[in-house]
């Protein structure tokens, strides 16, 4: 990557990418929010958790102190930056991607989407998508004993410094492994999948294939600590220079937001040696276009759309993962934009979509070879 990107074009960048995939700036959510910020839960062990998940663990915070929390059918899908307007950019910026209380393997291909786009968008280079499942706290159990059983077996044969390690983290101890050789006679996390994980993440793979985002299987990666569940992954660009890891987490979240369900979170950093003043970035107003698609075999075609809509520069937002149609209307209506673009199953499998201007309730088909002229037509 460039080392002339501003950080105000990453955060650009960010702010368009979220909003294509369903992503509210959390500044947005912040502004109604209390004035008077909490401690952090007395059942959260701040030191006991790796750099991502303190790096989480800090933003949930905010969550929480703005007032906003996840509701049944009403996750929050947040992105948030460590690069503030007014301030001198930090040499490291961080870019975070939350599904707050999503439980669904949509969820994690929507985040996961949205990352790799924004990656694409700063290095002009197709990252790296590799990816993991560590399951539940049973597979994770199951695995840790046979660690445990690795380490005592293979010990004589192992570097000393991950034998020594073991003995207190036989995570850290596997993550401490360079060799191929020995990594690659590791135990693997979804050897050991408990049957309820091992349906999660086939439902990720195949939320991946079918919207044709291509990922490498990572049997030796591994989420270190009990901040994670479930799905991890990790992006990287050939040079290093932006880099992501996002996992599912549940008891991380759980203290911030009563009877919170499982979530799903990224931290992509990127170095840059800009370091100039953050100058505040003027949002377009609302868009002309709210999307709004019904089932999977739509939300599928959405995602394959959503970069396509956005390099053409339409004017439109969309909430990829909320499932609910009435939830989405509700945003929708938030919003106040001028058409609804819809698609169903019918118009996926048609390869369609509806438009419907909203003033008028006046209602067009349009294929998805003539989508972005048309579109155009009307913006």
């Amino acid at each position: 990557m460039s080392t002339t990107l501003e950080p105000i074009d990453i955060v650009k960048r960010a702010h368009a990418i979220g909003t294509y995939y369903g992503f509210t700036p959390f500044k947005h959510v912040a502004k109604r929010g209390l004035k008077a910020p909490a401690g952090y839960p007395d059942s959260l062990q701040l030191d006991a958790l790796d750099p991502v998940a303190r790096e989480v663990a800090g933003f949930l915070k905010q969550v929480r102190d703005s007032g906003a929390a996840p509701a049944p059918g009403r996750p929050l899908f947040l992105w948030h930056t460590n690069a503030a307007a007014g301030r001198t950019a930090p040499k490291q910026i961080i870019i975070q991607f939350h599904a707050i209380g999503a439980d669904r393997a949509i969820a994690d291909v929507v985040l996961i989407r949205a990352v790799r786009s924004l990656i694409a968008d700063l290095s002009k280079e197709e990252g790296v998508l590799r990816i993991n499942s560590m399951g539940d706290k049973e597979t994770r159990g199951r695995l840790a004993r046979e660690l445990t059983s690795f380490f005592r077996k293979n010990g004589p044969t192992l570097p000393a410094d991950c034998v020594a390690c073991a003995k207190n983290d036989v995570f850290k101890a596997a993550e401490l492994l360079e060799g191929e050789e020995e990594r690659g006679s590791l135990p693997s996390p979804t050897d050991h999948l408990s049957e309820a994980s091992r349906k999660h993440f086939e439902s990720v793979l195949e939320y991946l294939e079918s919207t044709e985002t291509p990922y490498e299987l990572a049997p030796s990666m591994l989420s270190r600590g009990n901040a994670w569940t479930e799905t991890c992954f990790s992006i990287e660009t050939p040079d290093g220079r932006v880099k992501a890891w996002g996992s599912r987490y549940h008891d991380l979240a759980k203290p911030f937001f009563k009877g919170t369900g499982p979530s799903v979170g990224a931290v992509v950093r990127i170095n840059t040696d800009a370091r100039a003043v953050i100058p505040p970035h003027k949002e377009r107003a609302n868009p002309r276009f709210v999307f709004v698609h019904i089932g999977d075999e739509a939300k599928r075609e959405c995602m394959k759309m959503a970069d396509h809509l956005r390099r053409a520069r339409i004017p439109m937002m969309q909430s990829i993962g909320v499932e609910s149609l009435t939830e989405q209307m509700r945003l929708a209506e938030d919003t106040n934009p001028r058409y609804l673009i819809i698609m169903g199953r019918k118009e996926a499998l048609e390869r369609s979509v509806i438009l419907r201007e909203r003033s008028t309730h006046s209602e067009t088909s349009i294929s998805f070879d003539s989508l972005v002229d048309q579109l155009r037509a009307v913006a």
